[in-house]
């Protein structure tokens, strides 16, 4: 992996408000509405970021550019974000820091058990907390020099990036839905709607998720949430 970027300023130094400055960050993940906060995130502490919404494109990226950071959500569409956990892990040079993300109560478990240094529940939306589980794991010649601000600001994703979520699951509900295609609609439906505070459909996914779970009936639980996919759809038309 090669860590030049033609297109990218020369490395800067951080400031105590801007503690990231110089890092690049490449965030896999396929929520638009979490990625949304990832790049504010990102833009309040001074770090480029990067984005790749599936394993495929995060390994094309790697190929290419040698990221400081990279926080890998552990339910992707092509697979699972422990396995590239588990291959950054072993490549060399290794990424100085990597980190897992879910908002699923077993992924903190599974993300260090591949090799991850650290990970960040979602929702993320602490600036504070966000930072140091970065420059805390940043390897002592790379850590930033001197104090900085440690800021409680809590940022608030673009809703605009939760439709577009929703719009993805519509079209993913709207194909033949397998068992494994389930399984991703409930992981990733959760999780979205658990970063939004959406609780009805947060609830939904869950239901769907034990009926899976179970090997129970699932047509009305998946009918149920492409109802409420639906709604929230055309709330975005009403605007």
């Amino acid at each position: 992996m090669d860590d030049t970027d033609p297109f990218t300023a020369p490395h800067r130094i951080s400031t105590a408000s801007r503690p990231l400055l110089g890092l690049t960050i490449l965030v896999v993940e396929d929520s638009r509405f979490a990625c949304e906060a990832m790049r504010l995130l990102c833009l309040r502490s001074g770090a480029r970021i990067r984005r790749a919404d599936c394993l495929k494109s995060a390994r094309r990226h790697l190929k290419v550019y040698r990221p400081t950071v990279v926080i890998a959500d552990l339910g992707l569409p092509d697979g699972s974000g422990v396995e590239l956990i588990e291959e950054l892990t072993k490549a060399s040079p290794r990424v100085p820091v990597i980190l897992g993300t879910s908002g699923d109560d077993f992924a903190e478990d599974a993300a260090i058990a591949a090799g991850a240094d650290g990970f960040l529940a979602k929702p993320v939306t602490s600036l504070a907390v966000f930072q140091d589980a970065i420059l805390s794991r940043l390897p002592a010649d790379q850590r930033p020099l001197g104090p900085r601000v440690v800021s409680d600001e809590v940022i608030e994703p673009d809703p605009i990036a939760y439709q577009d979520d929703m719009a993805h699951v519509a079209d993913v509900l709207s194909e033949q839905a397998g068992g494994q295609t389930l399984d991703y609609v409930a992981q990733f439906v959760g999780g979205v709607a658990r970063s939004a505070h959406d609780t009805i459909l947060e609830q939904a996914a869950a239901a769907l998720a034990e009926a899976r779970k179970s090997g129970g009936p699932v047509a009305s639980d998946t009918a149920r949430i492409a109802g409420l996919v639906q709604e929230r759809l055309e709330q975005k038309r009403a605007i």
